[in-house]
């Protein structure tokens, strides 16, 4: 391709997190070439966390703050996807009309990404661009090209992404598996190329940079799930993640050699196995319905759940609590947790598990059997890939800070001259000149509330968590014109506790009292007024329900004229 020449001296490369630096998951991130404030921007995934973990009332789903794309919009040239994990797509539904730009991706994420569009009812007005795995393209400053590499999902890659400043690898997520059984291996050939010519900065994945040696690879998992599965007489369930397709298709061949037949249970599982059917993967594997499945034998029948993570809602919660239309598992039965434990999703898990046992169901996870292994590197892999692409400066991504922070001396160690360890919303410099901070961007978190966006700090979550924590009262009251109370207070309560064995309700009648008192306080004037007796009444509520309950509910006081 024609070398772009640099417009200015003053043109500066620089890289933006916005999602996936101090927390695994998430994932935004930008890159921009220009002079200051007049810069052109790419984004490179736009991805989700979930929020099961961060304990907030009625939201599922946490999205990253886009402010700084969405005041930048019209300088935004495209959104670059790397793979097609929630933590990297998710968002986009959610997010694109912020930013609208043409979306870049491979067949596989760009079949599931079109799933999530329509859910959004955007899929008309997005332009996206289904392009080969190793495509090159130019857009503005940018050059850009797909890298192969291997990760727990089918087509993931890195972004070699050229500029007149120098040239970025972008790793997305990735490990080196020299057996990954869905897609081609890690492109070494084309890093090492990419080290010769010269590679300015690496932004790298974090999350095993705590562990030694390789993550392993997924034709050892196979073998694992044939030897394990063989052994089982009852009814086999295997829990895993439905977007890695490789460990699908092990799961469906060692079935197979054991004579069972395969159900898919979970919304997700048959969504993205119908995504790789279409794309050319697992175009040989046969499913059965659930209701089929009923009719066969134990011995017979293999499940493949979503709902390794404990989601309460996911197929094998239901499961697990007996409330799943298609599926019982019991006594005699295996569940197979062919996954790994996303941090904060640990308690769920364990919840899960205990409930399958008190059923009778035998648990196995990779712990007891080599039925797992990371999608991500750890350090001889990570020692591999900076050898192979010899970057001037290394900035780690997608992980806590503790990993992020590790990574950086690592690093050092390998011999990199400049190593930083950033979090979300600082602008980092990469050239010219030493890599360093610049600026820091608003940057955070909203919070998908039904069909609504909303800030994390909104009131409504506040209010939320309060009523959870302490409850709610609400006080009634009618007066007629001159003041006097017609009927009332009436005091109800949600979420208060009994006390000594007495019904809270014998306590709510000393809120009345209260309500009662405070209201013959107010002067004449005042009883009529309502807003005005409304908030004298309470305050005085609210400190008698601290000193009844020992609790500091939301307080509702309605003050009506009849």
């Amino acid at each position: 391709m024609t070398k772009i020449k640099i417009k200015s001296t003053c043109d500066e490369l620089v890289f933006l997190p916005l999602g996936g630096s101090n927390e695994i998951g998430m994932n935004l991130n930008a890159y921009g070439f220009g002079p200051e404030g007049d810069k052109k921007w790419i984004v490179v995934d736009v991805g989700v966390t979930f929020a099961g973990e961060e304990g907030i009332p009625g939201v599922d789903l946490i999205l990253p703050d886009p402010e700084f794309l969405e005041s930048n919009k019209e300088d935004i040239l495209a959104i670059i996807l790397t793979h097609g994990h929630e933590d990297h797509i998710g968002a986009i539904g959610w997010l694109w009309p912020r930013f609208p730009a043409p979306v870049y991706a491979t067949p596989f994420t760009a079949h599931l990404l079109r799933d999530k569009l329509r859910e959004r009812g955007i899929e008309s007005k997005v332009t996206l661009h289904e392009v080969p795995l190793k495509h090159r393209f130019q857009i503005g400053p940018f050059d850009i090209e797909y890298v192969t590499l291997t990760h727990s999902i089918a087509e993931p890659n890195g972004l070699a992404i050229h500029t007149p400043l120098g040239r970025v690898l972008h790793t997305g997520d990735w490990k080196l598996d020299a057996s990954p059984l869905i897609g081609g291996e890690t492109d070494k050939a084309r890093l090492r190329q990419l080290g010769d010519e010269g590679v300015l900065a690496m932004v790298c994945d974090s999350t095993n940079v705590f562990s030694e040696g390789e993550a392993g690879s997924e034709a050892g998992v196979r073998d694992g799930l044939h030897e394990v599965i063989a052994e089982q007489k009852g009814k086999v369930a295997v829990a895993c993640f439905a977007s890695n397709v490789a460990r699908i298709l092990s799961t469906v061949e060692a079935a197979t050699a054991a004579g069972r037949s395969v159900s898919l249970i979970g919304r997700s599982m048959v969504r993205i196995t119908g995504a790789a059917k279409a794309v050319g993967l697992l175009a040989d594997a046969h499913f059965i319905e659930p209701e089929q499945a009923r009719s066969l034998p134990d011995d017979r029948i293999l499940y493949l759940c979503t709902g390794s993570q404990g989601e309460p809602r996911a197929a094998l919660a239901r499961i697990g609590k007996g409330s799943h239309p298609h599926v019982t598992l019991g006594r005699g039965d295996t569940c197979l947790f062919s996954s790994r434990e996303i941090p904060g999703n640990e308690h769920a898990i364990m919840a899960l598990q205990n409930q399958l046992a008190m059923r009778g169901v035998n648990i196995i996870t990779g712990k007891d059997r080599h039925i797992h292994v990371s999608g991500h590197p750890c350090r001889d892999e990570l020692r591999t890939m900076y050898a192979m692409v010899r970057p001037k400066i290394a900035i780690p991504t997608h992980g806590e800070q503790r990993h992020l922070m590790e990574h950086t001396k690592f690093a050092l160690s390998l011999g990199v001259p400049e190593a930083l360890a950033v979090k979300n919303g600082d602008m980092i410099r990469l050239a010219p000149g030493p890599a360093k901070v610049i600026d820091e961007v608003p940057n955070g978190r909203l919070l998908v509330d039904g069909d609504a966006i909303i800030s994390a700090e909104s009131e409504c979550i506040r209010d939320r968590l309060r009523l959870a924590e302490h409850g709610y009262v609400m006080v009634s009251m009618a007066i007629d014109g001159s003041g006097k109370i017609k009927a009332g207070p009436d005091v109800r309560a949600r979420g208060l506790s009994e006390k000594n064995g007495d019904p809270a309700e014998g306590r709510l009648e000393q809120l009345a009292d209260a309500a009662e008192e405070a209201y013959h306080r107010l002067k004449p004037d005042q009883r009529t007024h309502e807003e005005v007796a409304e908030g004298f009444v309470m305050r005085a509520v609210r400190k008698a329900t601290e000193r009844v309950f020992g609790k500091r509910p939301i307080v509702d006081v309605v003050v009506m004229t009849v």
